[in-house]
């Protein structure tokens, strides 16, 4: 939100008190930071909240386009699980299967899930199988442990790297990055705005809704700004938890948690040392697992058998609602049950079952979870917009279009404010000066805030070291043009 306006109000204000005074280098500094980032990081944010508004439709438009896989008409009692996965076998037979999702309900078909080295990361091949007869519905590949198909899948890739790799993910993280940023700064432009109006006339200042009178540039902030305050908490939202997927300031994030003993706690399906554990009751090991991948084949078509009878001891244990069975790869593994993240749950525990003996050797509850890997667990699947089910995806999309409109409406006050005279196309930036002005009490914490968040969000720091050249480059333009201009005044009085 490109407030010039904030400036301009307060600098005209007939009689400032001695608080306003003090408080207009800052709001000055502000003002100018708010105007680099909506102009030079806005259309990153523009992007991002496009595939972002994208990517919350995809889980609804995905039970469309692909119900056949994921619907059949119910043929009465669903067969025994490993019979399910051995037709999965039969239409991939060159592969290794990793994991089952039983079906849910007898309308839904049941995921089997396959190692394919063809794949990419985090990416496995499913066959989907009616679960009263054993038939295929059909395969595609499934990605994430949301086990997004292909249309969310390239969506959600979109959103996150431009399907550039690793060099695409800088654009997303410099958008999370600064969202946050301008979402402050915004609301505490427009909310100084307004203080401002309030004190020249109380009727008429507005600060959550819009003054449909106003006209022309006045009317566009305006929109700018109301709409920009409605959503600041959604915004500061998606950036902290886009932030945690990103590269550089999410492994920071990631020591961070680290050190607080604030990961989410890891199932260890280790078989070793297990002689203590009695069958149906569980106690917790270390951090371990076990992978179906280069899988001896013997121990595997041994394990499948076992499989309705590790899905049982799992529901006696609490783990309920739709889940996902990993398939041990080695004699020394277990399976694994855990949750899959649903509509409205908030919990996604775990357990790992020996498959021979039926013992549970290990459970994952969340309700033992610490408190900050909770949060991050409902925060990431609020953003995923799989929380609360159709109505969080419709409030992202809503966030996401208000958001386009206030980006929209922040280039065009840059549009409306260009001169109508001379050779300016753009209107010019807000003045400089504003950090000079700061008292040094303000001033020195504000520096040392600014660079350790810099530090430890790089993309912000860099880009913030960016806007300061650039703002310095200007400013040696602007000495030298109004030096040229003095010498040809002089000249001329000459």
């Amino acid at each position: 939100m490109s407030l010039h306006d904030v400036q301009q109000t307060t600098v005209t204000a007939a009689e400032p008190s001695p608080k306003t005074t003090r408080t207009l280098p800052l709001r000055a500094l502000i003002l100018r930071l708010h105007f680099y980032a909506g102009i030079l990081i806005a259309p990153f944010l523009l992007i991002a909240t496009i595939t972002g508004g994208l990517y919350a439709l995809a889980p609804a438009l995905e039970k469309v386009l692909y119900r056949d896989y994921l619907t059949v008409d119910s043929s009465g009692p669903a067969l025994p699980l490993h019979e399910q996965v051995e037709a999965a076998q039969r239409s991939v037979p060159n592969l290794t299967v990793s994991a089952v999702r039983p079906a849910a309900a007898p309308e839904r078909t049941t995921w089997v899930l396959f190692d394919d080295p063809e794949l990419g990361e985090s990416e496995r091949r499913a066959v989907f199988i009616n679960p009263g007869t054993a038939e295929a519905t059909g395969e595609s590949v499934v990605y994430g442990s949301s086990g997004a198909l292909p249309m969310r899948a390239w969506i959600s890739q979109l959103h996150r790297h431009l399907h550039l790799g690793d060099p695409g993910r800088i654009y997303s993280e410099l958008a999370a990055s600064w969202l946050w940023v301008v979402a402050f700064g915004g609301v505490y432009l427009w909310v100084a705005r307004y203080r401002t109006e309030r004190a020249r006339n109380r009727e008429t200042a507005r600060l959550l809704t819009v003054d449909r009178g106003s006209a022309g540039r006045k009317r566009t902030l305006n929109w700018h700004g109301v709409a920009g305050v409605w959503i600041a908490a959604g915004l500061v939202f998606l950036s902290a938890t886009g932030l945690t997927w990103s590269k550089y300031a999410g492994e920071n994030i990631g020591d961070l948690r680290t050190a607080m003993s604030w990961t989410t706690p890891q199932l260890d399906r280790t078989l070793t040392g297990t002689d203590d554990v009695v069958a149906g009751g569980g106690h917790h090991h270390g951090h371990g697992g076990g992978s179906a991948t280069d899988a001896d084949p013997g121990v595997l078509t041994h394990s499948l058998e076992n499989l309705d009878s590790v899905l049982a001891t799992a529901r006696n244990n609490d783990i309920s609602g739709p889940v996902e069975i990993a398939i041990p790869g080695a004699a020394d593994t277990a399976f694994s049950v855990t949750q899959t993240r649903q509509p409205w749950r908030f919990a996604t525990s775990a357990v790992a079952v020996d498959g021979e003996t039926g013992a549970v050797t290990d459970v994952n509850r969340f309700e033992d979870w610490p408190v900050a890997a909770k949060l991050t667990a409902w925060g990431i699947s609020l953003h995923m917009g799989l929380l609360f089910g159709l109505s969080n995806q419709s409030a992202l999309a809503l966030l996401a279009a208000v958001l386009v409109t206030v980006i929209v409406r922040g280039y065009a006050m840059w549009w409306q404010r260009r001169p109508t005279r001379g050779n300016r196309r753009f209107g010019k930036a807000p003045a400089r000066g504003g950090l000079r002005g700061v008292s040094p009490v303000v001033a020195v914490p504000l520096v040392v805030c600014a660079a350790l968040v810099g530090w430890f969000v790089p993309l912000l720091g860099v880009s913030l070291l960016g806007f300061l050249a650039i703002d310095v480059l200007l400013g040696a333009v602007n000495r030298h043009e109004t030096r040229r201009a003095e010498s040809r005044r002089n000249v001329t009085s000459v």
